[in-house]
């Protein structure tokens, strides 16, 4: 079980940072914010753990395997910090979490 949760929450982290990735090779004359940046992986590894913890105990199966594995797990983290980045942005009416205010609090 262990090993699902830290592959979540690998899969998070590493949407965290193909999302900053991606940030900052669309706007190209943008600072390198420290904070911001762990505080993105950071959330982000957190939903991709209770991701898979959420798919692991409602005991859904994957392409007939009878477990969720390592792999599934990090895909599942992986979507789950996509999933709750893109929503974010619609309730806020925001197309970048980087373009809040309340960022620019905790970042400076």
């Amino acid at each position: 079980m262990l090993t699902i949760l830290l592959t979540g929450l690998l899969g998070g982290i590493v949407r965290g940072l193909v999302g900053y990735l991606k940030y900052r090779s669309s706007y190209k004359n943008t600072s390198f914010l420290l904070n911001y940046f762990l505080l993105n992986v950071g959330i982000s590894g957190v939903v991709g753990f209770l991701a898979a913890w959420v798919t692991r105990d409602l005991g859904l199966t994957f392409l007939g395997m009878p477990t969720i594995t390592p792999a599934i797990a990090m895909i599942v983290g992986y979507a789950g910090g996509d999933f709750i980045e893109n929503l974010f942005k619609i309730l806020t009416g925001k197309t970048s979490l980087y373009q809040l205010p309340i960022l620019e609090k905790i970042v400076s």
